[in-house]
């Protein structure tokens, strides 16, 4: 066992301290906020919670639970990070295969192209007249369409199955498989990582996302929850808060004089992070995997 020099071992502690504070600047506004949607809301206002509630309570979720608005826009977000998060991967694997494919007329020009919009875009007003001109507006597609193709994820995936060996592909094509069958029954397959990784950015980028919904969605039985989360945030009277209940959220909230809109607003944002958050430990062990890109060697 190799024996540390005073000087290495002060680095060492300084590493481990550094990561300390960084990670309880990181997690402790993420805990302050949990421990203030279980804290009472009249106590909560009168300051001083920071660690741990000192008046537990559930009341801030009865309320959230029991407004049916909130748990449709829930449901809502819930779909558009299922069908969002499919669709994308397997378009963006289906173009990033074609693009691998050196017979491909004018593949530079496509790469070009596709790179070029990393850096620009058409700008906030075209892009709402487009989505208006194909009919998407207050539709659930205009969550899906103008999201489908992740350039940067395309990326990932060409150069990972310019890693794959070629003699995979060659073999499928003498066993009688065309492009699809290659590409769904022996370079997908073998993706697994990489596909891991990039589903999980694509629905986390899907369930956080409240800004499309804010200008393409006016009816309420199709915004999310993330949205709906921004609009209560942004009320500086507590009686807006309040009053964008549902009437049986009122209800329940008119007999529970414990709460407040900050309270209330906490108990909504833990509704709406814990769930993706709790993906995470599922998929983190194919993170490793996915970032080494090409590792698959004949």
């Amino acid at each position: 066992m190799r024996v540390l020099s005073p000087g290495d071992r002060i680095m060492v502690v300084a590493i481990y301290i550094l990561l300390t504070l960084l990670g309880f600047v990181t997690f402790y506004p993420f805990w302050n906020s949990l421990v203030i949607s279980f804290n009472s809301g009249l106590d909560t206002s009168l300051g001083g919670v920071t660690f741990w509630p000192r008046v537990w309570t559930l009341d801030n979720y009865r309320v959230v639970f029991e407004d049916k608005r909130l748990i449709h826009a829930f449901l809502v977000t819930v779909a558009r990070t299922v069908v969002g998060t499919f669709t994308s991967i397997l378009a963006t694997a289906v173009l990033a295969y074609g693009m691998t494919k050196r017979e491909l007329i004018g593949r530079k020009f496509y790469m070009i192209f596709f790179i070029v919009t990393l850096y620009f875009s058409g700008g906030l007003i075209p892009t709402y007249l487009l989505i208006r001109g194909l009919g998407l507006m207050n539709t659930f597609w205009v969550f899906i369409v103008p999201t489908l193709i992740s350039v940067w994820n395309m990326i990932v995936f060409r150069t990972f199955f310019n890693g794959l060996p070629e003699g995979l592909q060659e073999s499928a094509k003498i066993d009688g498989c065309g492009n699809w069958g290659t590409l769904f029954r022996i370079v997908l397959p073998l993706s697994g990582p990489v596909i891991a990784t990039l589903s999980l950015f694509t629905a986390v980028f899907h369930w956080n996302e409240w800004f499309l919904p804010s200008i393409y969605i006016s009816t309420e039985k199709l915004m999310p929850i993330q949205t709906l989360l921004r609009q209560i945030l942004n009320s500086r009277v507590v009686t807006e808060n309040l009053s964008s209940l549902d009437t049986a959220a009122q209800a329940a909230l008119g007999r529970m004089q414990t709460i407040t809109s900050k309270s209330l607003s906490m108990a909504i944002m833990m509704v709406a992070t814990i769930p993706i958050v709790c993906v995470y430990p599922f998929l983190q062990k194919y993170f490793v995997k996915g970032v080494l890109i090409g590792s698959l060697k004949e």
